[in-house]
Parts: structure tokens; sequence; C-alpha cells
């Protein structure tokens, strides 16, 4: 596992070489956002909080994506295409149990 901070804020981050580019997901209270790899319909179809980045080779890359999709229950939360992954990140976060 690795780690990926915005300002302080550390989350826990999973990149795994498996293919031409790297499986990344980075993991927040309540969601996670994710390559391209991991497909919106079966994140959907489970109820995830997820939203998703395209493109992204590392952590860094990813750091500075933006939002290409996301789920519905991520879309309730506010989350948008061409958001910020912290903004992203932040939402999740936020979410009351």
């Amino acid at each position: 596992m690795d780690e990926i901070c915005f300002e302080g804020k550390k989350y826990v981050a999973l990149k795994h070489d498996i293919g031409n580019l790297p499986l990344i997901v980075v993991k927040a209270k309540k969601g996670y956002i994710a390559c391209s790899y991991i497909d919106k319909e079966t994140a959907e179809k489970v109820g995830d909080i997820a939203a998703f980045v395209s493109g992204v080779k590392d952590l860094e890359d990813l750091k500075r994506a933006k939002i290409r999709m996301a789920t519905t229950w991520a879309e309730d939360l506010g989350i948008r295409e061409g958001m910020s992954v912290k903004k992203a990140l932040e939402l999740m976060d936020a979410v009351q149990e």
C-alpha cells in the first residue's frame, strides 16, 4: 500500500502494475477514486461511491487528474466531471455515517 497526501491529509493508495498502465485506487472514508481499469458499471451495480480518472501512470498523475465520471452515489455528494481529485476525496470524507 502507498499513501497520497493533499495539504497534509493522507489517503491510502493502491498502485499495482498489471498491464500497460497501473491499477490505481485511492480510498477515502466513504468511497474511492480509481483509474479506468475499474469498471463504473460494476461500481454502480454494487452501490459504490466512486469516481474515475483516466490516463494516470502514477500517484503524482492522479493528484493532477480531473474526474472523468462518477457513480450516482458520488454524484449525490456533489462530485462532478472535471472536478479535482482532491475536492472529490474531500467530499467523500465529509459523508456522515
